[in-house]
């Protein structure tokens, strides 16, 4: 079993050739479509400005729009993995060479990732605001599960900021999941920390 740092999942079986075709492109080509990459990512709302780019550097390139869509598709879900898990470019640059890119592509993919990484996380910050948080500590005193009595929960009630409007998201925590959500705030404040 491969292990990559951007997901836990069941790869999807286009990933493989789509890394192959990556590595066939010429350098200018891949350096191009790395930009088009990070352009959609940091502006998501330009999606047909993003389309007729993609037609666009495939009229040029005289590259099939069919394969070059899944290229773009695989490369953003990997992209986003690694977002999701605020990997850092060595961890996107091995992530890229263990699907089989090769390692100048992967390098000048992770120094990509270094220069928009931060753009990257401070939009989703700005998306999603927490704006407050109620917490409550409880023990379960009763349950049709024998080995769940006793055990200690924490709820957690969080009001976060989308556009315009206030959404409440409720939320129920073991003590050991609770310690793992503390431990990945914590990397989120020490990743802030170094982007500001």
């Amino acid at each position: 079993m491969v292990y990559l740092n951007f997901t836990q999942e069941p790869l999807p079986d286009s990933l493989t050739s789509d890394v192959q075709n990556l590595n066939q492109l010429k350098r200018e080509q891949f350096e191009a479509l790395a930009e088009l990459i990070f352009h959609f990512l940091t502006d998501p709302k330009e999606g047909d400005q993003f389309l007729s780019q993609l037609s666009e550097f495939a009229a040029l390139n005289g590259i099939s729009l069919g394969p070059l869509k899944s290229i773009m598709k695989s490369s953003i879900l990997v992209t986003s993995g690694a977002l999701k898990r605020n990997l850092t470019a060595e961890q996107v640059q091995a992530d890229w060479k263990t699907l089989g890119l090769n390692e100048e592509k992967a390098s000048y993919f992770a120094d990509q990732w270094k220069k928009y990484a931060p753009v990257l996380m401070r939009q989703i910050l700005e998306i999603n605001q927490l704006v407050d948080m109620e917490w409550k500590f409880g023990v379960t005193a009763g349950s049709s599960e024998l080995n769940k009595v006793g055990g200690t929960f924490l709820q957690l009630k969080l009001v976060i900021t989308k556009g315009s409007k206030t959404e409440n998201v409720y939320i129920e925590l073991t003590l050991p999941q609770f310690y793992n959500f503390l431990h990945e705030m914590e990397r989120v404040k020490n990743s802030l920390e170094c982007f500001s």
